[in-house]
């Protein structure tokens, strides 16, 4: 049966909640959080907060990366509850097919349960051996991937871990995971729209590549935070909300940050204050707090995530001790309503016009190869907003933009994949023209710095976050014709 009704709201003062102390955090991340994109705080089940940093939008799909491996874990949790395996299934019977021609004792006694904890005794991350051409197999390169430990006895995060129980509920049900949750989870929780991404033997990523709405990651939560219950209906059985939420393994300094550190369940981290969490690279975050009853949901563009979650432990949760409800506070719930409306990732600072534009109007610049493979660029006037197009081997990226507002439109590539742009530009000076690029289907963004001079062109594109070099292309074009 499916839901449409949206999740109910309430002032943070009805739930028990200031919302002075919600400000304070939305003040506290402006000063100290790289790019927050939306923000959604559940109390007692009720909306008491949300927003969207502008272009973000509540109707706009999120890129989730790790934050999809709690998905995955829940499509584990319906296969078992089924009866189609247990998490003491052997990984190999599972994937006869993928298994290497010699099985080792490692391999053997690898089990579905070590796939969710990431224990499977590999010592590094098996997705690092996924090749991304069509000829490459990904669950026969993650199974053939060194098992140098015995499965069960060190945590290793592993994202190809993840991908082999994708594999698994597909060969078992013969549905992509995206279709198997379809009836079982989405649908009752009224979510609709999710994409998923696919390996090139069409099975869902599992470990990344879901894609959401802020409030459908919300809905998700609260589910879990409900142990599974949503309507009056046991969506997902208790006992795997218990199994996937509590500590299965410790987790040891996988990272240097405190809350990587709190262990780990069934592809749900655990976290400080007895909380836990799903989470995905650049603060993909589902924050579930069962002794305060609240749900705490980001999508992000950061380079430090235990950043936001400092914040959320220093600021937030003090908040969200008091049971019962406060006094309504109309003043301050409505200066906490206008914040919220008004937030918007900052546009570039400068002027939306400058001389040298007419001088370089429909110029085009060419450059040597550079690692950007930027081939050449056009800046074209058109009113008041401005188009850059840029050449490569793939074909152009048309960027239009004004100075004062975010221009929605077209489609550009980021990280190997295509999404939807919304962009800024300003000149800082009469020689510099700044134009930041938001690819707001996910935590990306470019910062594309152009310095004009004596018919030459100095370009730089900077990534606001990335898993390798964020500066993407460095080079000097030349003006033809």
């Amino acid at each position: 049966m499916t839901h449409n009704v949206s999740l109910p709201r309430s002032t943070p003062e009805a739930q028990g909640v200031s919302s002075t102390a919600v400000l304070e955090f939305l003040e506290t991340a402006a000063a100290t959080i790289d790019q927050l994109h939306s923000i959604m705080l559940l109390r007692h089940g009720h909306v008491i907060a949300e927003g969207w940093w502008h272009p973000y939008a509540p109707d706009q799909r999120h890129l989730l990366f790790s934050l999809s491996k709690s998905f995955t874990s829940t499509a584990v949790g319906f296969a078992v509850e089924e009866g189609l395996l247990s998490v003491d299934d052997s990984v190999v019977s599972l994937l006869p097919d993928d298994a290497p021609a010699e099985v080792s004792a490692n391999l053997a006694a690898m089990k579905v349960r070590h796939l969710l904890t990431m224990t499977t005794g590999q010592s590094s991350d098996s997705l690092s051996n996924l090749g991304q051409s069509k000829a490459s197999d990904w669950a026969r390169t993650v199974l053939a991937h060194p098992i140098e430990l015995e499965p069960g006895s060190q945590f290793v995060y592993n994202s190809g871990a993840t991908y082999l129980l994708s594999a698994i509920v597909q060969r078992l049900t013969g549905q992509r995971l995206l279709d198997y949750l379809t009836p079982r989870l989405f649908e009752p929780l009224g979510i609709h729209g999710a994409t998923w991404e696919q390996s090139p033997q069409s099975i869902d990523a599992g470990g990344w590549g879901l894609s959401l709405k802020t409030e459908d990651i919300a809905r998700f939560g609260q589910l879990y935070q409900q142990r599974g219950q949503w309507a009056g209906s046991q969506v997902v059985p208790a006992s795997w909300v218990n199994d996937a939420t509590r500590l299965q393994v410790p987790s040891g300094k996988v990272w240097d940050s405190e809350d990587s550190q709190q262990g780990y369940g069934y592809q749900f981290w655990r976290s400080q204050h007895d909380a836990y969490r799903g989470d995905g690279a650049f603060g993909q975050f589902c924050i579930v707090m069962p002794a305060q009853d609240a749900t705490l949901v980001f999508t992000a563009g950061v380079s430090d995530m235990q950043q936001v979650l400092t914040e959320v432990w220093s600021v937030l949760l003090p908040a969200l001790e008091f049971d019962g409800a406060l006094p309504e506070n109309p003043a301050a719930a409505d200066e906490l309503s206008r914040a919220l409306s008004e937030l918007a990732i900052p546009l570039p600072v400068g002027s939306g016009r400058s001389p040298k534009l007419e001088a370089i109007d429909r110029l085009l610049f060419e450059f040597a190869p550079n690692d950007g493979g930027v081939e050449s660029i056009s800046v074209t006037s058109h009113g008041d907003e401005t188009m850059l197009s840029i050449h490569g081997p793939s074909g152009e990226q048309h960027v239009v933009f004004a100075s004062e507002r975010w221009t929605l439109g077209g489609a550009g590539v980021v990280d190997g994949s295509p999404s939807r742009v919304a962009a800024a530009g300003a000149w800082s000076d009469e020689n510099t023209l700044v134009v930041a690029v938001q690819y707001y289907e996910t935590p990306f963004a470019h910062t594309i710095t152009l310095g004009f001079a004596e018919g030459k062109v100095e370009m730089t594109i900077m990534q606001n976050v990335s898993f390798g070099e964020r500066l993407l292309m460095q080079g000097v074009g030349v003006a033809r014709g």
